[in-house]
């Protein structure tokens, strides 16, 4: 394989199936070697083609097609992705559980798009989307599934590529993928597989192991729905394409760093899955560690996948072990009264603690992520607190440092926004200073009609077969291992009232400093700043 076909793995024709051990780490050591090419020599055909934004023609296996994900965001994606000038040709097969015919599964996603999609369909666009679903109930088995993607493969023409969309528990991700398998349709596929990734560092291995006996690493595309967010991304061009920010961002200028995401929301009927996981392994693991990962991590070697991954492995080795009293839990009052759920649970709906990264950019800089259910608000902020002054030659009285320090600010909301605050002087005789802010949303340029829906850039991502907006193996398995310590002994959970932000022993976890959320200033607008 030439090394245009190994950075382009969409256009790539060969079995990727691992017969056994040996030609598994054959293939791994190969690979390993290619990967070191690649970083270190990428040819300009290659990176050409690498930041084509049209997929080429491709079968979607959306298993668990009938489920609450797929309801509210999976099938309005795809239906967005199979009307919009970014895929050359689709086809959307669904499987699930449940007996439907074509016919009802296509009037499931209509409805599904209808009711619950941030997107709506036009007529016209349903009509094209409606014959491109089809449907096989999954106790139909692995040939009645092969079956159904030749039949869809035999109306593209050609070979298209396969995607597999694994929204299932994750438990029930081994046998998915022994279906796959049996129906001989891992050859030019690749499998998204959604969060939690193991619930602890064995657990993570082995998943990782089993998944692997199948599909190679560079077929599994780990997903994490809020990396696909714009304002996520604009972390990297914030960076790494403006010389004002990257000269500042390290431990000389920023005094700490916080990531909060609350929700408002409660269990919404997820008993069974969030009893046994809580808001560490279902938020913290899966979703703010790798967001913290774009704010800490070093330059990439190039923005190309690969290198982007390996310096977020390396944030992740840096991690220091998440400390039991570096972590405050909580449990919001009347939680062990709702459907499903032990009256005697230790389950935290809540996490709040401080991390460190032990490397020479980061050394003493502390890292505050948070979130929970049922509080006061669901927000979605990123923030960067730089460090004050040294001096201040500003009288007493005039303002200066009474609301905090400087903030780099990231909204992570579907209008993301991004703000810098700052103290300037306020009009008037005297010298009183305000805080003052500069701030940008994509809603208000020319490009707002071309921001994706972050599953929709996610599942484009994967059939482009770019790795940038997902984790790895080693990243999984290296966050599992700095978690020893707290999941072996997790601090009591407090209780704190539904629509508070928490346990009020939060504010000495973050002291001397103070959380960003709730906001006292406002956003331009509606929203918050």
């Amino acid at each position: 394989m030439s090394l245009v076909d190994e950075l382009n793995p969409a256009e790539t024709t060969e079995d990727d199936t691992t017969d056994d051990a040996a030609d598994s780490a054959a293939d791994d050591a190969a690979e390993r070697l290619r990967n070191a090419q690649t970083i270190a020599y990428p040819s300009p055909t290659a990176r050409t083609r690498r930041h084509r934004t049209e997929a080429p023609p491709t079968v979607v296996v959306l298993f668990g097609a009938t489920g609450d994900l797929a309801r509210r965001k999976l099938l309005c994606g795809l239906g967005y992705l199979s009307v919009s000038e970014l895929t050359a040709d689709m086809r959307v097969i669904g499987t699930s559980l449940d007996d439907m015919t074509d016919d009802e599964f296509r009037e499931f996603a209509r409805r599904s798009i209808e009711e619950l999609g941030a997107r709506k369909l036009t007529d016209e666009q349903w009509a094209k989307f409606a014959p491109l679903l089809s449907y096989v109930p999954e106790p139909a088995g692995a040939q009645a599934l092969a079956a159904k993607v030749a039949e869809a493969e035999a109306a593209m023409g050609g070979k298209p590529q396969r995607l597999h969309y694994l929204s299932v528990p994750p438990k029930a991700a081994g046998s998915v993928i022994e279906m796959l398998k049996e129906a001989h349709l891992v050859e030019r596929s690749r499998v998204i597989m959604e969060k939690p990734f193991g619930e602890d560092l064995e657990s993570a291995i082995a998943l990782n192991a089993e998944v692997h006996r199948t599909f190679k690493e560079r077929q599994i595309f780990r997903i994490d729905h809020f990396l696909g967010k714009e304002a996520a991304q604009n972390i990297l061009a914030f960076r790494f394409a403006n010389g004002l920010f990257e000269p500042i961002w390290n431990r000389n200028f920023i005094d700490h760093v916080q990531i909060d995401i609350p929700e408002s929301l409660g269990l919404d009927a997820r008993a069974a899955f969030y009893e046994p996981t809580g808001a560490y392994k279902d938020m913290v693991v899966t979703h703010l560690f790798q967001v913290m990962a774009f704010v800490a991590m070093e330059p990439p070697t190039a923005l190309e996948p690969r290198a982007i991954s390996e310096e977020k492995n390396k944030v992740f080795r840096s991690l220091e072990p998440i400390l039991p009293d570096d972590v405050v839990r909580g449990q919001y009052a009347g939680y062990r009264n709702e459907k499903g759920v032990n009256p005697e649970s230790d389950t935290e709906t809540f996490i709040a603690l401080r991390a460190r990264i032990d490397n020479w950019r980061w050394a003493g800089v502390p890292f505050y992520l948070r979130t929970g259910k049922k509080l006061a608000e669901g927000m979605r902020i990123i923030s960067i607190a730089f460090k004050e002054a040294p001096k201040s030659m500003f009288p007493s009285g005039s303002g200066i440092g009474a609301q905090g320090p400087d903030h780099l600010t990231f909204d992570l909301a579907d209008e993301s926004k991004v703000s810098l605050s700052f103290y300037g002087k306020r009009p008037g005789p005297g010298m009183r200073l305000n805080k003052l802010s500069m701030q940008f949303s994509t809603h208000e340029t020319e490009q707002a009609n071309e921001v994706l829906e972050a599953y929709e850039r996610l599942i484009l991502d994967a059939m482009l077969g770019d790795h940038t907006l997902f984790t790895t193996a080693e990243g999984i398995e290296s966050l599992w291992e700095r978690s020893i310590p707290l999941l072996d002994n997790p601090p009591p959970v407090k209780q704190y009232p539904p629509g508070s932000w928490g346990p009020n022993s939060i504010h000495q976890l973050i002291a001397p400093h103070a959380w960003r959320l709730p906001f006292e200033r406002v956003w331009r607008g509606a929203a918050h700043e």
